[in-house]
């Protein structure tokens, strides 16, 4: 199910192949530590900056359309990049490869904790990550901040939007809606050019997609999606895993905003109605999937791989274990290539529509304003033990009252932010390899712990 593709690479007399495709995304599926934010900067730097394979105007694109869906916005992004370059088998490469390295490690991780359930050893390794990983997201505001907000109405939605979810923690869909509903009006209400200027194209938009076409690849789509599941029905013993896949497969179209706003409902669920972990284990699983790369959302692999571990008769717990594993990912990550392959090439068709390409530069505005917020939430967890937050208004309490993240000024780690200083002059100044920071951060945070500091 091939799809005919203009490669945008040739607007920068840039020429990829499809083997540079492949190792570019191996590449950055081995380093897309942190979450969605460095990992949009990782891509950026990467497609856009180093190798000009994309325009920022064909990027920013990209990123408003997969700020709207369900699921992990990196991996729907990096889904897009190689369906625009090599239609859907670099979509499906590209996607994969940004996965399948952070998969293979939290099963491995998640083998090793169900044997021996100790999870602490990894404490170190992340220390020292995490304070490199802080500069990334701050260079991605950055860079982001300075090519996307052009006008006085652009920088006051991001504004608007970091405010909404750091101060009232207003749910993160309505926020991005709010967004492009703004930029939608005001592009209708003032005149081209003004306020909200027209885009600028570097690319033609793509022609017509019939609609059959599109009905019958999002019914094939569908039915990869839910094979598993058809299978699973008809095995005897396999009840535990039919009901995880279709948990997960429910989870996979409400996860808007990123894993965080899932993960403490399926907590609850595991825990408490199918008793799949113990309590406590959720934790265990977020800090094994925050060592990996790839997307926040692995921990869920984590918790299909204790169901497959405990609760798979007839085999082998690891090989169980795995299973679950895997079909929890293949629950998770399947429909980021359906909204891709279905939606996408609609979306490219509107990039010449003014009033819908302010909508979604509208949300890339906003988007700035969202990695802002999570870059400020990331660095007070990093750099101090202790992060509460307070009330603005005395007695209004409550999941969305307003507040603000405020760290316990005494509980400030000197080794965090030492080593997030360093590693900000070696990514920032010196100029050195994301690899090599990465690897030496790492290890100087794990001989901290392990040297008892």
């Amino acid at each position: 199910m091939s799809v005919a593709v203009d490669s945008p690479a040739r607007a920068s007399g840039a020429e990829p192949s499809f083997p540079d495709l492949v190792r570019v995304f191996a590449r950055i599926g081995c380093l897309s530590f942190g979450g969605p934010a460095a990992q949009i900067a990782l891509m950026h730097k990467a497609i856009v900056d180093e190798r000009k394979w994309l325009s920022e105007e064909r990027f920013l694109h990209a990123l408003s359309y997969c700020m709207l869906l369900p699921g992990p916005e990196a991996q729907q992004l990096a889904t897009y990049i190689g369906w625009l370059m090599f239609g859907v088998r670099g979509g499906i490469v590209a996607g994969l490869l940004f996965v399948l390295p952070g998969l293979f490690v939290i099963i491995g991780l998640s083998t090793l904790y169900a044997l021996f359930q100790d999870a602490g050893w990894l404490a170190g390794l992340f220390f020292g990550l995490k304070a490199a990983v802080l500069t990334i997201v701050l260079q991605a505001v950055i860079r982001l901040a300075s090519r996307t907000l052009k006008t006085r109405f652009l920088l006051g939605l991001a504004v608007a939007a970091f405010l909404a979810l750091f101060v009232f923690a207003l749910p993160f869909p309505l926020v991005v809606l709010a967004a492009a509903l703004a930029g939608f009006f005001q592009a209708r209400r003032v005149s081209a050019g003004a306020g909200t200027p027209e885009p600028v194209l570097t690319e033609p938009p793509r022609g017509r997609v019939p609609l059959g076409r599109s009905l019958l690849s999002l019914a094939f789509w569908v039915l990869v999606w839910q094979l598993p599941f058809l299978l699973l029905f008809f095995v005897a013993g396999a009840e535990n895993l039919a009901a995880m896949f279709a948990f997960f497969s429910k989870m996979a179209l409400v996860t808007f905003g990123g894993a965080y706003a899932v993960l403490a409902y399926v907590a609850q669920v595991a825990v408490q109605d199918y008793g799949w972990l113990r309590p406590g284990e959720m934790l265990d699983g977020l800090a094994l999937a925050e060592t990996t790369p790839g997307p926040l959302v692995l921990v869920l692999s984590y918790v299909g791989y204790l169901v497959g571990f405990r609760a798979v008769p007839g085999i082998d717990p690891v090989l169980g274990g795995i299973l679950g594993a895997t079909l929890t990912a293949w629950a998770t990550f399947v429909p980021s290539f359906i909204w891709i392959f279905a939606g996408a090439p609609y979306i490219e068709r509107l990039r010449g529509k003014p009033q819908i390409s302010a909508a979604l530069s509208a949300i890339t505005a906003a988007v700035v304003g969202v990695i802002a917020n999570l870059a400020l939430w990331f660095g007070l967890h990093v750099l101090f033990a202790e992060v509460a937050r307070l009330p603005l208004v005395p007695g209004w309490t409550g999941e969305r009252a307003p507040g603000l993240w405020w760290p316990s000024l005494t509980t400030l780690d000197p080794a965090a932010l030492v080593l997030f200083l360093v590693s900000a002059l070696m990514l920032l100044r010196l100029k050195i390899g994301l690899v090599k920071v990465l690897l030496a951060c790492a290890l100087a945070g794990l001989f901290w712990r392990l040297a008892g500091f």
